[in-house]
């Protein structure tokens, strides 16, 4: 019965004017980097995709039961992250229920983010996502997956996912930093086509939430 109510939510937000959510976390990292990366996103992808996204996102903590109304929950930082066992409990039932946790690793959050995916789904594994994956496909596509935004360590970039019934419910991008990419221009002073190529691969993960 729980899990009927939560996805009623969801379908809700879907069905109505739709709305994402930066997630707020504990443990010291900052959550609030990149502060122009969604709404920019959220503009491009109305203006390119066809979605009706609200220009502001929301902000939301992990234990917090308003996490079930959005489809789509972003997070980003540089450093630690904690969650606590309230935050456990309620961001398993929401990916277990219909919704859908995007990690962007901003560089130094790597280390202290996959000891608490674990600790949020300790019997699924992060598995490397193909580029063959559909979230590559469409609208845009992304032949060699996703792609290297910023250089950091120099490393090839990934994405990583947690699958329930076949369902990808969490996604992992790292060595990529596409939420450095969605920022204003201005920020990181990112050639133009960089920026671009930022952007639609985050609309291909909209685009996936909304039509999966």
């Amino acid at each position: 019965m729980k899990k009927s109510w939560i996805l009623l939510l969801l379908i809700h937000s879907l069905c109505s004017a739709q709305e994402i959510a930066l997630l707020k976390y504990s443990g010291g990292g900052d959550w609030y980097a990149n502060p122009t990366s969604l709404p920019n996103l959220i503009k491009f992808s109305n203006q390119n995709i066809n979605t009706r996204i609200k220009s502001k996102p929301a902000l939301v903590e992990p234990s917090s039961p308003d996490l079930l109304s959005y489809p789509f929950v972003h997070m980003t930082g540089h450093g630690n992250v904690v969650f606590s066992d309230a935050d456990v409990i309620n961001l398993r039932n929401y990916l277990t229920s219909g919704g859908f946790l995007h990690i962007d690793d901003n560089y130094g959050m790597d280390e202290f983010i996959r000891k608490e995916i674990k600790k949020l789904m300790p019997n699924a594994e992060l598995v490397e996502l193909p580029a063959s994956h559909p979230i590559f496909q469409k609208p845009f596509p992304f032949p060699n997956g996703v792609p290297k935004i910023h250089e950091h360590d120099g490393k090839r970039p990934q994405a990583f996912g947690i699958f329930v019934e076949q369902r990808l419910v969490l996604l992992y991008t790292y060595e990529t930093d596409l939420g450095d990419g969605w920022e204003d221009a201005e920020v990181h002073h990112d050639p133009e086509e960089v920026r671009l190529k930022a952007l639609k691969m985050g609309a291909n993960i909209l685009n996936y939430i909304f039509n999966n």
